[in-house]
């Protein structure tokens, strides 16, 4: 049984090598015994964040998140066995007592992605990220130390947030093509843009604007997460939100730009940059 457990969690770190680098190096970065249970939860972060890549319609998306939310409910559909993430996932829940519902709300928070509407306002946009990345920070930081991880939870909401909002800008010209739209309304309407005016991209002044804003408001949650502590011990669960820093001040400088050329650090420096970080410790 243990060899099964530790080839599933191989499968899991090799999922994440081609699907989510820097969370791969954010375990690799990680105490070996912990890489493991740390594989498995970003291994499954990953299925729920490449559902809508998958699916056409929203319904077959929901059936997706459906066989996680009855997997993690005890009512899972056939062999566990036959999936290595659901399986690795299962092993990491049992071994560190980690709570199920948190999965379960960010299955549900993820439901927004399958959908084209708007996100309404800044509190909308934080209760998403809240319940996606800050919970997945929080999780982490139960593997690899439940007792430090409740001294770090502030952190970890915090910086949760600043990640979000770095990964939606990242991805806001994909997003564009698709018409959804993670930017607040109430950002948008403060700028004079509204969604359509938003997503059809001519008035570059006011939609520089609103991502300065956007990404303005990733920062304050940032300077928030830099001001309370962060134990040592959990401190590889902060390492995929120290990239952040740098996405949010390039998006303030590049504006309506963004939505014709990437601002994404190159792999290498953002190897460098994690590593850096866990050797200082602050992110």
């Amino acid at each position: 049984m243990a060899d099964m457990s530790s080839k599933n969690q191989d499968i899991c770190l090799a999922m994440l090598r081609d699907s989510d680098r820097d969370r791969y190096l954010a375990c690799l970065l990680s105490p070996p015994d912990k890489r493991g249970a740390l594989a498995a939860l970003y291994a499954f972060n990953a299925e729920l964040a490449r559902i809508r890549d998958l699916v056409h319609e929203p319904l077959p998306g929901e059936v997706r998140m459906q066989y996680w939310r009855d997997l993690l409910e005890g009512n899972a559909h056939g062999a566990t066995e036959a999936n290595p993430v659901a399986s690795a996932l299962l092993s990491a829940i049992e071994a560190h007592r980690l709570p199920r519902q948190t999965l379960v709300d960010m299955i549900d928070a993820r439901i927004f992605d399958l959908y084209d509407d708007p996100m309404e306002t800044r509190v909308a946009l934080e209760g998403y990220a809240g319940e996606t990345a800050s919970a997945l920070i929080q999780l982490a930081s139960l593997v690899l130390g439940p007792d430090e991880a409740a001294r770090s939870a502030e952190a970890a909401g915090h910086a949760g947030v600043a990640q979000a909002i770095a990964g939606l800008l990242l991805l806001m010209p994909l997003h564009r093509h698709r018409g959804q739209l993670y930017v607040p309304l109430e950002i948008l309407a403060a700028t004079g843009l509204d969604r359509d005016a938003f997503l059809a991209g001519r008035d570059t002044t006011r939609i520089s604007a609103a991502i300065e804003a956007f990404a303005g408001l990733g920062r304050d949650h940032l300077t928030r997460a830099r001001g309370v502590g962060i134990s040592a011990v959990v401190f590889p669960a902060f390492l995929p939100a120290v990239l952040a820093d740098h996405v949010l001040e390039k998006a303030q400088k590049t504006g309506a730009a963004m939505f014709e050329r990437s601002i994404q650090q190159s792999q290498w420096r953002r190897q460098i940059r994690m590593t850096l970080s866990l050797m200082r410790k602050k992110i």
